[in-house]
Formats: structure tokens, sequence, C-alpha cells
């Protein structure tokens, strides 16, 4: 049937053959990524029209609004991506929303540029197809922090490392050095994927030509000229953000196994719809699969042993060390399995199925928008942030007739102050005490500093109250908010 109408196509799957004809002139990825990006940026727009933005989407922009090296939580990229964007784009839900599907549109865009090297025509089309029927490009990036920001580039790295083996460029290499630095100042976890390039790059046949020429010193060189200023940084602050990152490791090896097995779990159901249409696609085919690996060609087999790596590495150290290790820190590497099982068979894929999985993505991204945003449910107290931030501001024009420049207390809310209020107040309280609630300097209070927390939450009512015996003048109020959605 597949080959029957690839020969005599049906009338209305005509438009659909005429795009998969613009892929290799250029406008097809595109196109594709431009309506990905528009038609998910809607659902949340929709989803969350009656709440505020996600706390980590509202973290990022709180933390991007000071430059500097690093933080006390995170690495510094998503607070950088966040105020560079906020610098050219209005400061709305709109702005941040369609900022975290760009981000999402961008890691599809630099797939498809390794893609590329392997296969021609609709396979590229069909293989950035299987990812956007995962949930890393759409509710995974919705929320964007330190996890998401990898999303791009995690397969910009790998794409620069492909090119960097292959051509063994000085240009190449720099650009590895670069794009590796960027991704450690992303996450931590990205350490992961550096040392999956080594393990790759070690394993492959043409390792030799590869580390006698200048290519990996040069790599190694600039990834560690670019990641000097936070290395600094680190070394004269006591390193809290890698201090917070070990705070996972505080298993053992029971739970350790168990950690793992979950990992394992959760990324193969991540991607478990997609490889039930891969195995429909394929169909007898499968056979092929053995043959196929075999004869893989040389960027293939260099793109499986990153893949082996990305999930091994993370696996053997949680074991040794006892970390957590949620699916979740690994989703912006989906992409590389899906780049070796599409890229890797050497039959020809019938376009009939290339069009049918395009119009199931779509049917899928509209029912999102027409049936489940509509009916979307708010966590974290969402749906309250904006009327928080303005009955706090009201109030406390009220009290002093000043504006208020600082806010504290539970995160979520604070956070959600600083963005919603027409005050912009800053994030009062240090991120080196965000878990353990240290007591703000004198100076801060002295200032005039205002602190939220929700009705019932008893360890920050607490710290409220030891916060307010060390002011010299305090009023405290509780007041109710109506969402009005």
């Amino acid at each position: 049937m597949a080959e029957r109408s690839d020969r005599a196509p049906a009338r209305w799957r005509r438009p659909f053959l005429r795009w998969l004809d613009g892929v290799e002139t250029g406008w097809a990825v595109p196109l594709l990524i431009v309506c990905f990006v528009a038609l998910w940026t809607i659902y949340l727009a929709v989803a969350y029209a009656g709440s505020g933005l996600h706390p980590d989407t509202l973290e990022a922009w709180t933390l991007g609004r000071r430059f500097a090296w690093g933080y006390h939580k995170h690495p510094p990229l998503m607070g950088w991506v966040t105020a560079v964007w906020t610098s050219v784009f209005p400061l709305s839900d709109w702005s941040l929303q369609l900022m975290a599907m760009a981000n999402a549109g961008l890691a599809l865009f630099f797939v498809d540029r390794i893609a590329r090297q392997f296969v021609t025509g609709h396979k590229r089309i069909l293989v950035l197809l299987l990812l956007m029927l995962t949930p890393a490009y759409q509710f995974h990036a919705q929320r964007f922090n330190a996890n998401a920001v990898l999303l791009a580039l995690w397969p910009l790295a790998t794409w620069c490392f492909l090119r960097a083996f292959e051509t063994r460029s000085a240009a190449w290499a720099v650009a590895v050095g670069c794009t590796t630095a960027l991704a450690m100042v992303g996450k931590y976890y990205s350490v992961f994927l550096v040392a999956s390039f080594a393990f790759a790059a070690l394993a492959h046949p043409a390792r030799r030509a590869y580390f006698t020429s200048a290519s990996p010193w040069i790599s190694v060189v600039v990834g560690l000229a670019m990641l000097s200023p936070h290395i600094y940084w680190l070394a004269t602050t006591g390193a809290s953000a890698f201090t917070y990152a070990m705070t996972h490791a505080n298993g053992n090896f029971v739970s350790s196994l168990g950690e793992v097995q979950n990992f394992l779990l959760g990324l193969l159901a991540a991607i478990s719809v997609s490889a039930v249409f891969w195995v429909i696609i394929a169909g007898t085919r499968l056979r092929q699969f053995a043959a196929d690996f075999a004869a893989m060609s040389s960027g293939l087999r260099l793109l499986f042993y990153v893949a082996i790596g990305t999930i091994v590495l993370p696996v053997l150290t949680s074991l040794a060390m006892g970390t957590d290790l949620p699916s979740l820190w690994a989703l912006q590497g989906l992409f590389l399995f899906v780049v070796l099982i599409v890229c890797g068979t050497r039959y020809p894929i019938e376009r009939f199925y290339t069009v049918n999985v395009t119009i199931i993505t779509a049917i899928v991204g509209l029912a999102a928008v027409v049936v489940a945003a509509p009916n979307h449910g708010y966590e974290e107290g969402r749906n309250f942030y904006e009327q928080v931030a303005s009955e706090l501001t009201r109030e406390w024009h009220e009290l002093t007739g000043e504006p208020l420049s600082a806010v504290s207390g539970d995160d979520s809310l604070a956070f959600a102050t600083a963005f919603y209020s027409p005050d912009h107040p800053y994030y009062a309280r240090p991120f080196e005490f965000q878990y353990t609630w240290g007591m703000p300097r004198k100076t801060t209070l002295d200032r005039g500093w205002a602190a939220l927390c929700f009705s019932g939450q008893d360890y920050c009512g607490r710290w409220m109250e030891s916060v307010s015996a060390r002011a010299e003048h305090f009023v405290r109020r509780q007041f109710t908010v109506q969402a009005t959605l």
C-alpha cells in the first residue's frame, strides 16, 4: 500500500509531497520547525492563560537580572539566555513561553544538521517528527531551566564534534571547545556528554588520526579558556553551585540500583511512542537491523559511541557515588538514538509513512491546543501569582509610599512577585540560603523588604517569625486572592 500510494498519491497527500520535495532546497525543515514552535507556543498560552509562568522559568529570569560568572544554585547559562531574550522581547508570559519553544525549535534545527550528514530527503523530516512525538520538546521544554537549556546545546556540540573528528580542522575544533564549555555552564550533567566525546574518539577505528592531529588539543584548550571565568568564580566563592550539585549524591548502592532502573525505564517511556511508530514503519524490515548495524558508516559509528556513553557513564557514576538519576536529566540526549535508528537504515522509507507521521504529529499538537490546553490544571499555586504580586505591591505602596525593592519568602511566590509586580523587586534572599533559610543581612532589612508565604506553609512562617524578631519594625498581614479564570 505504501509503494502504491507513493506511485499514485491521493489528492490530499500531494501538498505534503510537494513540501517533502522542498527538504533539499532548504525550506521544508525550517517551515516544519516554525509551525512546531508556533503551535506549542499557542498551547502554552492557552493552557496557562489563567496562571503564571513555571517557577523554574521565573527562577531563570531572576538569576539573569544580575550578570555573574556563576550562581549559587545553578551554572549561569539559563540566566544569561533569559537576560538576553528579555533585553529584546517584552517582559510577559507569552515572551518567555516563546523563548522556551524557540529553544526547542533550535534544538530540532541542530538535530537536522546532524541528520543531513547521513541521509537526504524526507528521512531528515522523519527524524524530527519522531522527536516531536517525545515529551522532551514540548512539555519538558516549557520549563525553561538548567535541564531545558541543554536541549539545543547537546545536538549543537555533537554536530561540532562529528565535524571536528571528520575534518580535524582548527575551526571545528574551536567550535567543539566553545559548545562543550557552554554545555558545562548550562548544567554540570553535561560532563557526561564531554566524557562521551572522549570515549567515542578512543573507541573509533580512526582514533589515531584524530589524536595525532591538533584538533582534540585545540578543543581542550579552548574549552578550558571558555570555562576559566566560571572556574575562577567557583574557586573564589566556595563552589556553592558544585556543592548544590553534589547534594544529589546522598544514596547508597541499593538506592542507586533503583535510581538506575527508573532512569532507564523513564527514557524508554519517553521514546516509546516514537518507537511504536518506527516499528510500524519498518515492519518486516526490522530483521535487517543487525546487517544495517554492521554496515554502519564511520560517522554513525562515532555517534553510536557517543550515545552509549551518555547512558552508560551516568549509570556507572550513580552506582559508584550513590547519586540521584532522574531520567529528566537525560532527555536532551534522546536525539542520538533517533538519528541512529532512522539514519542507520540502508533501505528506503516510503514517503507514505512520513506523510502519515506528519499528520499524526499535527493532530497531536492541535488536540493539545483545542482539547487539552483549556482543561489544563495548575500546580505550585501558579494561578495566584499575578494576583499575589499585585496585592502585595498595592499594600506596600499604601504603607510606605515607596516602590517595593526587595522580596523573599517562598521561592515561587518571590520569583513571581519579582516578575509580575510593576515594581519588579529583586529577589532578596541569597541563593546560598535558598534551602537553609538563613537570615537576611541587616542592611537588607533596613532598606525595606517584603516576604511571602502560602497559608499553612509552616516552615516558611517560622522563618518569617525569626526574621521579624531581628527587625526593628515590621508589619504582618494575611490576605486572600481569587483566581480570575
